[in-house]
């Protein structure tokens, strides 16, 4: 079963996303309120994924990303970065970033999920 780091600092989308992947059965979900957090449980629980929000408080998401991506205990995580700023050219920042793929909130669920599957795949491969 695939381990995912949900790094998220809205209540409200961490609970409704979490949900919806408890409802699926296929996924441990392991949450973290801000990117110092995300780093951490990222190098302590190794998940196979990461959802990074990329607005966080204490450390945002583009920075745990570099981070993450730096440390040669976690490079090799793969990260989708979400995020509500779909303005030109965002997607491209989290991908220089670090970022494997990207994805715009509100998330659509499906969409995120069949992302997901892509990512888990090609690092399957």
């Amino acid at each position: 079963m695939p381990k995912i780091l949900y790094v998220e600092d809205n209540d409200d989308n961490m609970y409704m996303l979490t949900l919806r992947f408890e409802v699926l059965d296929g996924y441990e979900i392991i949450t973290a309120a801000d990117g110092a957090e995300g780093v951490a449980k990222a190098q302590t629980e190794k998940p196979d994924l990461i959802l990074m929000d990329l607005n966080l408080p204490v450390m945002d998401g583009w920075e745990a990303t570099r981070r993450l991506k730096a440390d040669p205990a976690t490079r090799d995580i793969p990260i989708i970065a979400l995020t509500a700023h779909a303005m030109s050219g965002d997607r491209e920042k989290a991908l220089a970033a670090g970022a494997d793929d990207s994805d715009t909130k509100p998330v659509e669920f499906n969409r995120l999920l069949a992302k997901i599957g892509e990512v888990l795949a090609r690092g399957r491969g």
